[in-house]
């Protein structure tokens, strides 16, 4: 088994987020357009408008980017679309694919590598089997498709 290396998933990140800021970005300024809408039509205040839209605006973004990672990393392609660029796959700690829980709980593990100063990343450069936190915590691996 051939582990996915720390720059070759840096890549598919950066395609990844490049993907779901354009997604999730459309998709938020289409719910707060709406909800924004509906408030002025329903006679609301301006300001309280403008936060609900806002705040409909985050949570589409959030579960878009959620949904990206969970749906496709625990499909039967085990990867988004930056990782199938890069020919890398998730796979469980058996070598088995992700359920789609075990992809949502590596996703918001994400946030808490991220949240760490980015250290829960860099791990990946640093462990033996180029594992991150959200990886550990997850119980997945991250593997060059090649190798599976």
């Amino acid at each position: 088994m051939r582990y996915a290396g720390f720059w070759r998933r840096v890549l598919a990140c950066l395609i990844d987020g490049v993907i779901v800021i354009s997604c999730g970005g459309v998709f938020a300024i289409i719910a707060a357009a709406i909800i924004g809408a509906g408030m002025g039509i329903a006679g609301f205040e301006r300001e309280t408008d403008i936060a609900a839209a806002t705040s409909a605006g985050r949570v589409v973004a959030l579960a878009t980017v959620w949904l990206y990672y969970a749906l496709l990393e625990s499909s039967s392609r085990q990867a988004t679309i930056g990782k199938m660029a890069l020919g890398i796959i998730v796979i469980d700690e058996e070598g088995g694919q992700i359920t789609f829980g075990k992809a949502t709980v590596r996703y918001f593990a994400k946030i808490l590598s991220a949240l760490l100063l980015f250290v829960g990343y860099l791990m990946v450069a640093f462990t033996q089997r180029k594992q991150g936190l959200h990886d550990l915590i997850a119980e997945t691996l991250v593997i060059n498709k090649e190798g599976a």
